[in-house]
C-alpha cells in the first residue's frame, strides 16, 4: 500500500488534428489506409487473455466498397460466452484489489498510446470499417476515446475522494466497491469511442466486463482491445466476444452473477433487455444496474428571428455528417414560413456543394451507410415520402451497386406528424416542417410530443425572451440541448451525453454520473471512544 494520496493528471480534451493537405497526420493516415486496405486481418475472441478461434466466422467489409473484405472474425457461441462470464468472475478479485493508482495508470497509458502511436491505425480502421471521413474518425476514435479514458479516471478519483463528515469522536468513511458480479457491455457501430467507453468505464471502477462489439465495428474495437493489452490490462478484466445478440440474451444476461448492463443501441433492444431482466429478477444475486443510451428523433427548431446562415449550416452538418448515423443527428426541423424561402434556397445550394463517396477520397463529406439492412431501411423511408401526398422529396437518392450510398435527402412534410417526422431513420434524411409564424406555440407543443424520444435538440433565435421560452417549453424533449448550434458534437467533460424518455436512462457518458453507476458504496463508521453503559438522560427520575 502506498504511503501517499495520489492525484491523477488533470484531464484536458485531446486536440483535434486537421488532416489538411501537407500535414503529417494526413500522410500517416493515407499510409495506414493503404496498409489496412491491402490486408485481411484474422480476429479471434479474447477470453481470459487467451485468443480463441471458433468454427463460426463472419466478415468485416468496407461499407463504401462492400465487396472488399477487411477482416474475418470468430463468432462466440454458448460455450465461449459462458467461458467469458467465468473468466470475468475469476478475474474480479485480483482486479478490484489492485491498488487504485495502478488501475488508473493502465487506462492513462492506453490514452497515451491512442493519442500517439496507435492514433492513425485506429482512425484508419474506423474509416474503412465504418465508412467515416478522416475528420469524423479523428473526433471519434482518437479524440473522444482519449477523453473518455482520461476524464473517467479523473471522475473515479473524484468519487473516491467524496467522503462523509465526521463530527464526533469517530471517523466516517465511504468505500466505493465495484458491483458484485460482472458487467455486460454491448456497443454500437457508429462510434468507436463508445465501444471503448462502454467496456472501460465499469473496469475503471474495479469491475470486470464481457464485451460484445457491434458486428460492423469489430475491426476498430479489436484494435482498442490491443491498445488496452499493450497498456497492461490484466487477463480476464475485459473479455472480447463478438457474437449474436440473441446468444447474449440466452447465455449471459440470464446468469445470476450479472451485476450490470452497459448499452448503446436501439430502443427496442433496450426495452427487451428490461423485460428479460424483469422476468429473471428473482434469480439474480443483486439487482442489475441497467445503463443505456438508445434512440433519438433529434430536432432543430427555428424562430422567425433566427439567422439564416448559421441555421442552414447546423442543418447540413447536424443531419448529414457521418451519413446521419449519429444518435444525436438532426432528423426533423421546424422552420417558420417567413424564413423558409431563404432557408430552402441556401440549404439546397449547400447540399449541392458536398460530395458522397469512398472515404479514402478526402474530398467526400459523406461515406456509405453501415450495411445492407440499414441501407434498405432508409431507402424505404425515402420511397414512402416520394409516394405520399403529404410530403415532397426536395433532393436525395440512393445506390448500392458498389457501396451502400444514400445521398443527402431532404423531405418537406406537409403535416407535423408525418411518418418521417416521428420515426427514427438513422440515415442522411432530414424532414422539414414549415409552420405558420402565428402558430409558434402550437408547433413547439408538436415538437415536444410527436415522438417518444428525448435525446438531443437545438433551437435558433436572436430573441432572448424567445430562447428562454423555447428552452423552458422543450425542457423534457432533449437531454442534450443546444442554443444556436447543431444538436451533435458533444465533448467529454463539456457536454455529458444522454437523454430520457425512449432515449435511455440519461446516465450521462462523459461525466461523473456514469461512473457512479458502476460502484456499490459501503459506509464505515469507526468509533474511537465507544459507549460503555446503557443509559440516557431522559430515563432519569423527575
Amino acid at each position: 500500500m502506498a504511503n501517499a494520496i495520489f492525484n491523477v493528471p488533470a484531464p484536458i480534451n485531446e486536440p483535434v488534428l486537421t488532416y489538411a493537405p501537407g500535414t503529417p497526420e494526413r500522410a500517416e493516415m493515407k499510409t495506414q489506409l493503404d496498409e489496412l486496405s491491402a490486408a485481411v486481418i484474422t480476429i479471434p475472441l479474447i477470453i481470459g487473455g487467451k485468443e480463441i478461434h471458433t468454427a463460426t466466422k463472419a466478415q468485416v467489409v468496407m461499407p463504401h466498397d462492400h465487396g472488399h473484405v477487411l477482416a474475418n472474425y470468430s463468432v462466440a457461441g454458448e460455450q465461449e460466452l459462458k467461458a467469458a462470464v467465468n473468466a470475468a468472475v475469476d478475474a474480479k478479485k485480483s482486479w478490484e484489489m489492485l491498488p487504485w493508482e495502478h488501475r488508473a495508470a493502465i487506462f492513462l497509458k492506453a490514452a497515451a498510446l491512442l493519442a500517439g502511436p496507435w492514433r492513425q491505425r485506429l482512425n484508419a480502421a474506423t474509416m474503412l470499417g465504418q465508412s467515416k471521413t478522416a475528420y469524423q474518425a479523428e473526433i471519434d476514435s482518437a479524440c473522444e476515446l482519449v477523453d473518455f479514458l482520461k476524464f473517467n479516471v479523473h471522475f473515479a478519483q473524484e468519487i473516491y475522494g467524496s467522503q462523509p463528515i465526521s463530527p464526533g469522536p469517530a471517523w466516517n468513511r465511504m468505500e466505493y466497491r465495484p458491483l458484485s458480479g460482472f458487467v455486460m457491455a454491448i456497443s454500437p457501430f457508429n462510434f468507436t469511442a463508445i465501444g471503448g467507453n462502454l467496456a472501460t468505464a465499469p473496469a475503471i471502477m474495479g469491475n470486470t466486463v464481457v464485451w460484445k462489439p457491434a458486428s460492423t465495428a469489430v475491426l476498430s474495437n479489436y484494435f482498442i482491445y490491443q491498445i488496452l493489452r499493450e497498456a497492461g490490462l490484466p487477463d480476464g478484466v475485459i473479455n472480447f466476444v463478438p457474437c449474436k445478440g440473441k446468444d447474449v440474451s440466452e447465455h449471459v444476461m440470464k446468469d445470476p452473477r450479472m451485476a450490470g448492463f452497459h448499452f448503446t443501441g436501439s430502443t427496442d433492444v433496450f426495452s427487451d433487455v428490461w423485460r428479460l431482466v424483469g422476468e429473471n429478477i428473482h434469480t439474480y444475486e443483486n439487482y442489475p444496474r441497467l445503463v443505456g443510451e438508445t434512440g433519438g428523433k433529434d430536432f432543430i427548431f427555428a424562430h422567425s428571428s433566427a439567422q439564416i446562415d448559421p441555421l442552414v449550416t447546423a442543418m447540413v452538418e447536424g443531419a448529414f455528417e457521418y451519413q446521419g448515423q449519429k444518435c444525436s443527428a438532426a432528423s426533423r426541423v421546424y422552420i417558420p414560413e417567413s424564413l423558409w424561402p431563404d432557408v430552402k434556397s441556401s440549404l439546397l445550394e449547400a447540399i449541392k456543394a458536398i460530395r458522397t463517396g469512398d472515404i479514402r477520397d478526402f474530398r467526400n463529406f459523406l461515406g456509405a451507410i453501415i450495411d445492407e439492412a440499414s441501407f434498405k431501411s432508409i431507402a424505404k423511408y425515402i420511397d414512402y415520402a416520394k409516394a405520399s401526398p403529404d410530403a415532397e422529396v426536395l433532393c436525395g437518392d440512393y445506390d448500392s451497386s458498389k457501396g451502400w450510398f444514400v445521398h443527402p435527402t431532404v423531405i418537406l412534410a406537409k403535416t407535423p406528424d408525418f411518418k418521417t417526422m416521428k420515426e427514427e431513420i438513422f440515415g442522411p434524411v432530414l424532414t422539414v416542417y414549415v409552420y405558420p409564424d402565428g402558430k409558434f406555440d402550437e408547433t413547439l407543443e408538436s415538437c415536444r410530443t410527436v415522438t417518444p424520444y428525448a435525446l438531443t435538440g437545438a433551437i435558433f433565435s436572436q430573441d432572448r425572451d424567445v430562447l428562454a421560452k423555447m428552452e423552458r417549453e422543450l425542457a423534457d424533449s432533449a437531454g442534450n440541448f443546444y442554443i444556436n448550434d447543431k444538436p451533435t458534437g458533444a465533448v467529454v467533460g463539456q457536454q455529458p451525453f444522454g437523454g430520457g424518455r425512449a432515449s435511455g436512462t440519461n446516465d450521462k457518458a462523459g461525466s461523473i454520473l456514469n461512473l457512479l453507476r458502476w460502484t456499490s458504496p459501503r459506509s464505515i463508521k469507526e468509533t474511537f471512544t465507544p459507549r460503555n453503559v446503557v443509559s440516557h438522560p431522559f430515563m432519569a427520575d423527575e
